[in-house]
């Protein structure tokens, strides 16, 4: 009776254990592709309106431009903890590597793509545009991108409706200041009973012919910057929505970027929408 109560233990402790190690292996590949082929990524802000929306999920590829140390996705125990207690902080629940010079297998993003950028000395993830590549002379006059001398290429098109919600509530600058809706955006009611804000958009295209949309809302402090001349190996990236956006023009005190960024800061370039609040799945523009 004995030898059979302690054979049913051990195969349940058995069993317990192949449970452990086939979880701890999905685990494994699981970290691994998030951290050298691709993860998903949540729009945490209004900073790439139009293109992407507040709440939006896409996909960002890890490996076109290498390796650095913000790759890895390093599961921090504290953070899990701290998200899965009721009324926890559901805030990052990954570390990010000491900062280390260099890359492997490294490559200079493209003018033009939209990246994810962790900013120095934090450990939190952005999403902007590169603008300014390595060596360039960059300034903004007026709200219009001046690159070495040249400025770039801006036409006023059509407004964008963008769906209201408690996520794009549509009238807070950036910080949280109020603005003037009569002055800047319209909310109008869609024949679908909903309410969308319509946004003034021009459109921008960067010497090497790409072309995107960005919301101007008017006169804002980040409509006049530099002139910075972009180090080696840092590229300076902006949020299409120009005036609501933390990017390179904004200190890192005021949680910009503070300048250039290094490109080992830079962890995958975003490829397609998977879920979006105007209920569009697309590429990245």
């Amino acid at each position: 009776m004995a030898s059979k109560k302690s054979f049913e233990i051990g195969g349940f402790a058995r069993a317990v254990w192949a449970e452990i190690k086939g979880l701890t292996i999905v685990l494994l590949v699981v970290l691994l592709v998030h951290s050298f082929v691709a993860k998903p990524f949540y729009i945490p802000s209004e900073s790439m309106m139009p293109a992407m929306l507040t709440g939006d999920r896409l996909v960002v590829s890890k490996y076109p431009y290498g390796y650095s140390f913000v790759s890895p996705t390093i599961p921090d125990p504290i953070g899990i903890a701290r998200a899965i207690v009721p009324g926890g902080d559901p805030g990052r629940w990954t570390v990010t590597l000491p900062p280390m010079e260099g890359r492997v297998f490294g490559s200079m993003p493209q003018r033009g793509d939209i990246v994810i950028v962790t900013p120095p000395g934090k450990n939190e993830d952005y999403i902007k545009r590169v603008i300014g590549l390595p060596g360039e002379t960059i300034e903004l006059v007026d709200g219009t991108v001046v690159i070495d001398g040249t400025p770039v290429a801006r036409e006023v098109v059509d407004n964008a409706r963008i769906p209201v919600d408690p996520n794009s509530p549509c009238g807070h600058s950036r910080g949280g200041a109020p603005v003037d809706l009569a002055l800047v955006q319209q909310i109008e009611a869609g024949d679908d009973g909903r309410l969308y804000c319509s946004l003034p958009i021009v459109r921008e295209t960067l010497p090497n012919g790409v072309s995107y949309n960005t919301v101007d809302l008017g006169r804002f402090e980040g409509d006049d910057y530099g002139p910075l001349t972009i180090p080696n190996g840092h590229v300076f990236l902006m949020g299409d929505n120009r005036d609501r956006s933390s990017d390179s023009r904004v200190s890192l005190e005021e949680r910009g970027l503070g300048g250039a960024v290094p490109v080992e800061n830079i962890g995958g370039r975003a490829e397609f929408i998977t879920f979006s609040l105007d209920g569009t799945t697309s590429w990245n523009p």
